[in-house]
């Protein structure tokens, strides 16, 4: 692991998350788990799920109305005799020359027949079920059937391994009969706050103390993220403290999350801690919010080692940075493809004519015109922000904007979990 050559000098974004990339790709987890399709949300895929059956197996009717053959309606008001009805689960007879089947919405269409005329195209003559039907429309052949296979073919691979799981991939695997699922044994995420100035909510708030607002944030993005979270709750400041604080952490966790202690004063012990007990690489990001973030590694007593990732302390840095950073270590760890999502380009509507020489995360969200609004106050400290927001501005550095320019925006529904 390597430094910038000069401390002081900002690292870019990109470089800091290809950084990030390459050091995470060599504890990628491979242990798998075969579980229910049931608990497999959010979930990645270890196999590929392939389709033993064609879907649908066999032809069936999309709408409710009445299977046939063309070649008995040559004219709009035939009248046909219905000779069988066919509900969806049930199995019809070969239709007969000048008859038609009442068939009802995912019913197998009968052989013979080679379209479905809705309902509403119809009138029963004696009412309905068995009895006669004049089809008042003229059909076309294969109308309103659903194809054997249309949706998918036997053998065909219907989800990728690599793939996280959604509902409606759950609802996929379920359609070709997959009731398990092999999936990627979950990143294991310690979340380590640092500060004597912390307290947990509900504690009677003492002097100079404030609330833990960030233990709180990072338990539910690494939630969010797929992980199984280790809360290793609130270290003391002091260095023994914290280096013990790691050792425990690195024996459990695939990777240890720290908020605070990145900075450079007297009371900030992280750093050395990490690197009493491992190898830590401390970068200065040319991003706002966000700055300080550090990087490296925790060695356990068996030789291996945990990642770490410290965090700034103020909330909304360590909101964004993870969201930025550590994402995307768990997207290697989990098999996924590192780096950003697609930025949507969107409308200003805010002038922002005081740009910083960093890349700045501005939080926005869209109005009811379909432009980018702006909170009005960007500060790292101000978390009211973060919920206000639908996601961020990604703005270049020193990039003026005007009311009504293109910018860059990125949805949370992107970052939070893809």
């Amino acid at each position: 692991m390597s430094t910038p050559k000069d401390p002081r000098a900002l690292l870019a974004l990109d470089e800091a998350l290809a950084r990030l990339e390459a050091g995470a790709r060599p504890f990628a987890i491979t242990a798998t788990q075969t579980i229910s399709a049931f608990d497999a949300l959010g979930r990645v895929l270890a196999q590929d799920v392939r389709s033993p059956l064609n879907v649908p197996p066999e032809d069936n009717t999309s709408m409710d109305g009445y299977a046939l053959r063309c070649a008995d309606v040559p004219a709009a008001g035939t009248v046909l005799t219905v000779a069988q009805r066919i509900p969806a689960g049930h199995v019809g007879q070969p239709l007969q020359p000048g008859t038609a089947a009442r068939i009802f919405t995912g019913g197998q269409v009968p052989p013979g027949a080679d379209a479905v005329v809705m309902q509403e195209q119809c009138e029963a003559i004696g009412g309905e079920g068995f009895g006669r039907v004049q089809i008042n429309a003229v059909p076309a052949p294969g109308q309103w059937i659903r194809r054997r296979g249309e949706d998918v073919h036997e053998g065909a691979a219907v989800l990728q391994r690599g793939q996280r799981l959604t509902p409606q991939a759950l609802g996929l695997a379920a359609s070709v009969g997959a009731g398990q699922l092999t999936v990627l044994r979950r990143p294991r995420v310690a979340i380590l706050s640092t500060g004597d100035e912390l307290q947990m909510p509900g504690e009677p708030l003492r002097p100079g103390a404030i609330y833990n607002s960030n233990r709180f944030t990072m338990h539910a993005l690494a939630q969010a993220a797929g992980c199984e979270v280790i809360d290793g709750g609130i270290v003391r400041d002091t260095l023994a403290d914290t280096r013990a604080a790691l050792r425990e952490m690195a024996r459990v966790a695939d990777l240890i999350v720290t908020s605070g202690g990145v900075s450079v004063g007297e009371e900030d012990h992280l750093k050395p801690a990490a690197r009493a007990e491992g190898e830590l690489e401390d970068w200065q990001i040319a991003a706002k919010p966000g700055k300080p973030l550090a990087f490296g590694r925790i060695r356990r007593e068996d030789g291996s080692v945990a990642l770490l990732v410290g965090l700034p302390g103020n909330p909304v840095s360590a909101y964004v940075t993870w969201l930025l950073a550590v994402n995307q270590v768990l997207r290697v760890l989990q098999g996924l493809p590192p780096g950003l999502p697609p930025a949507w380009p969107l409308r200003a509507a805010f002038d922002w004519h005081k740009p910083d020489k960093r890349r700045e995360f501005m939080r926005a969200r869209l109005n009811a015109d379909g432009a980018l609004e702006l909170f009005p106050n960007q500060s790292s400290g101000v978390l009211t922000s973060a919920v206000w927001a639908d996601g961020f501005v990604d703005n270049p550095p020193g990039q003026a904007i005007a009311r009504g320019d293109t910018v860059r925006f990125l949805p949370l529904s992107e970052l939070l979990q893809r």
